[in-house]
């Protein structure tokens, strides 16, 4: 590929995620026309495609470190430690990325914990440990790894703690999570902060937890702690929080509690249906949200982003299996499915899906490529496997190579066996060089573990 041919500007910007996924053009001469192949930073994906096989989780290096940098800036001015999200994306390499760039953690199982651990066996010290259902055995990793703070989200969890604690002879730094009944625009499967969900402790019962946490001999109060939601894109609401738990505070220290912590929870959103112009700028947005509030209260911020540092950071490829037409209606079938990626049909959500190799503008007419609208179906023996319904999408031949975009979070996390389907493999990719971390699992590994 020439220098010159790097530079030209792709026709295709509004479905880029820079710095990770650009187009870049690939002249042929004996045609009139250029074709723009989609690169995950210098490496051309139709390489990954024919080397790792489809379907194929791609993830960017310089996206993920780029993102947790613009939440390090937006938050300079206030003592704060990012604890990224693991439920997000928790492959070990990405949690080692993660952990060299300085980063804490948030955890909701045991298992999360542990992947923590194996990844940086230092991070138990930035790490949260939150989740309404901790079992004693759960605790009791937690409190033998020295966590930073549990957020304990019952009355019934706190004596189970206060309990782990004591057989230990440990002490338990404890953060209530509150719920403080807002309202956040997301989908009804991911809003946590009203009082109806199973989420957190009331905040008008705050106070009397906090003096009965105060008690326990084994536990010591150290932070209040809030989340409202995911995928939210307006600000109003975490200022809302943030108000509210700034009056808990100044309360709890009147009740002689010392908060140091302020876990604000993470939720914030990104834009799935279009290209992110401005991520410093949006963040320092959410940053102002969450920190006006706070200000003079000399607190240390605990924030959980998880999805607006993977979810941009990562693609899945597939590879068009069969194109079909029953009366009018097209369908593009896939290689993979919804047990690689479950987000459209557990929440009706969009994904971009843009063809690995696009056709340039004709030089005589200045066209793009041709359009049709079709349905991007996966093989599996539900009406629910789809990752797109009437989609306008450029032309594309069976054998060619979709990629679904910002599936970097909730993607290769909430996969699964359905159909005994193998999960996909993941690459790591940093520049030119391309990291294998999680192999295509086999169906003779889906069945060593049964008997017959």
């Amino acid at each position: 590929m020439s220098g010159r041919s790097k530079a030209m500007k792709s026709p295709y910007a509004d479905f880029e995620r820079p710095p990770g996924f650009v187009y870049r053009a690939a002249r042929k001469s004996a045609r009139l026309v250029s074709d723009y192949v989609l690169f995950c930073e210098d490496v051309p994906l139709p390489k990954l495609a024919a080397r790792f096989g489809t379907p194929l989780y791609v993830y960017s290096t310089s996206t993920i470190r780029a993102r947790l940098a613009a939440f390090e800036k937006a938050f300079r001015g206030f003592p704060h430690t990012v604890c990224y999200s693991v439920k997000a994306n928790s492959n070990l390499s990405v949690l080692r990325l993660l952990a060299h760039e300085g980063c804490g953690f948030d955890v909701v199982s045991g298992g999360e914990l542990e992947r923590v651990l194996a990844a940086d066996r230092h991070a138990a010290k930035k790490t949260v440990f939150s989740g309404v259902g901790k079992t004693r055995s759960e605790i009791t990793s937690a409190l033998k790894a020295g966590i930073l703070i549990f957020n304990v989200e019952s009355e019934s969890e706190l004596s189970v703690l206060a309990e782990c604690a004591g057989k230990l002879r440990k002490t338990a730094c404890v953060a209530l999570r509150v719920n403080p009944d807002v309202a956040a625009d997301t989908h009804p499967y991911i809003a946590t902060g009203l009082h109806k969900h199973k989420f957190g402790v009331p905040i008008d019962r705050a106070r009397d937890l906090y003096a009965k946490a105060a008690a326990a001999k084994h536990l010591r109060v150290a932070g209040v702690s809030v989340h409202i939601g995911s995928q939210i894109t307006d600000a109003s609401p975490f200022r809302e929080a943030m108000a509210r738990v700034t009056e808990l505070v100044k309360d709890l220290r009147f009740d002689g509690h010392n908060i140091n912590y302020v876990d604000t929870g993470g939720g914030l959103g990104i834009a799935y249906d279009e290209a992110e112009n401005d991520f410093d700028g949006y963040v320092a947005d959410y940053a102002r949200a969450v920190t006006q509030p706070l200000r003079g209260l000399n607190v240390h911020l605990l924030l959980e982003p998880g999805r607006s540092i993977a979810g941009p950071a990562g693609v899945l490829l597939t590879s068009v299996l069969y194109k079909k037409q029953n009366d009018g209606k097209r369908f593009l079938i896939v290689d993979a499915a919804m047990n690689d990626l479950i987000r459209p049909a557990l929440y009706g959500a969009h994904h971009e899906i843009v063809p690995v190799v696009q056709s340039g503008p004709q030089k005589t007419s200045g066209d793009l490529a041709k359009k049709e609208t079709a349905d991007v179906v996966g093989p599996i023996c539900e009406s629910g496997d789809f990752f797109a319904r009437d989609r306008e999408l450029p032309e594309v031949k069976e054998g060619d190579q979709l990629a679904i975009l910002d599936t970097g979070a909730y993607g290769m996390a909430l996969a699964s066996n359905y159909n005994s389907r193998p999960r996909p493999a993941e690459v790591l990719v940093a520049k030119n060089s391309v990291k294998v971390i999680r192999h295509r699992e086999t169906v003779q590994q889906l069945l060593q573990n049964e008997r017959v």
